[in-house]
């Protein structure tokens, strides 16, 4: 439990943008963010709160400036984006996230709930304890649930099926596909304390997982499909640049699920994947994004 002073990193922006705003922040920091909206103004702030030293608020600025450019360059109105960054007094966070954690399911299938949380599974229900921390990936956003409902259906009883999590975060991905019963489970992300924090989370759970640090940008591009499913929980540019080191990492008729996409972005992400010979068989639109299930050969 967490009770030393962090520091919180808020951006000013608009609703039509702070879903975008929100997951930029995520993405940036692998940590949980939340808004809040003045009833008044109706002005959006959208924060995370981070461990870090004072120095590295410059870098950082810059970085959530940059996300922002793009956000504005997909046709949404950020607004002011005015970043601001401020040190906060010694309290206990941990405790302060537990109203934003809810237990959750997928499918009927899977239950996740924080370990504060007394809820029990269901008859057949498998169960998944994951604290957010100061990692990315919940499965409240709704682009990782749709990453979870898609391992869901993707499971097969009479076999087991492999796993592939590429920017694993928290590592819940990874993790639920080893409750389920996928073997092996990979995940990987460039940032070590994710990877730190997922293995942790795998360890919780007794879940046999591999977890490891990697750029998506540096894998081998040619790669012998050895994964049944391959998350990419990921933003449009990288999806889109790194297509083929993604797919390659697939077998034959497997699922390659794509989430991390504005709605704006997503006919770009087709496209792209549809040119190496993939084909869309599910997809889904939430607020700003859009998460989509490709599979090679017909749908």
């Amino acid at each position: 439990m967490k009770t030393g002073p962090l520091w919180s990193l808020s951006v000013e922006t608009t609703g039509e943008a702070e879903e975008a705003v929100m997951h930029v922040l995520e993405r940036l920091f692998a940590a949980p963010a939340s808004s809040c909206t003045d009833a008044e103004t109706g002005a959006v702030t959208a924060t995370v709160f981070l461990e870090w030293k004072e120095e590295s608020s410059r870098p950082d600025r810059n970085r959530v400036a940059s996300a922002l450019q793009q956000i504005r360059k997909c046709g949404l109105e950020v607004g002011p984006g005015r970043v601001a960054v401020r040190r906060l007094r010694a309290k206990d966070w941990a405790e302060s996230w537990k109203r934003h954690f809810k237990p959750i399911e997928v499918g009927g299938a899977l239950l996740i709930k924080p370990s504060w949380s007394r809820r029990q599974p269901k008859r057949g229900q498998t169960l998944m304890v994951l604290d957010p921390g100061l990692s990315f990936g919940t499965g409240q956003h709704p682009t990782t649930a749709f990453c979870l409902e898609q391992i869901v259906g993707a499971r097969r009883n009479e076999e087991p099926r492999a796993l592939l999590d590429a920017g694993c975060g928290s590592g819940i991905l990874a993790i639920a596909a080893a409750k389920l019963g996928y073997a092996p489970v990979e995940g990987f992300d460039f940032d070590p304390d994710a990877v730190r924090i997922a293995q942790e989370n795998a360890a919780l759970n007794d879940a046999s997982v591999r977890l490891f640090e990697a750029d998506v940008c540096r894998l081998p591009l040619r790669s012998r499909g050895r994964f049944d499913v391959v998350c990419a929980n990921l933003t449009h540019d990288l999806l889109v640049a790194q297509r083929q080191r993604l797919a390659n990492r697939l077998k034959a008729g497997g699922t390659l699920v794509l989430a991390g996409i504005l709605v704006q972005q997503f006919d770009a992400v087709r496209v792209a994947y549809e040119g190496i010979g993939l084909r869309l068989v599910a997809a889904r639109t939430v607020g700003e994004w859009r998460s989509g299930a490709f599979r090679r050969g017909p749908v």
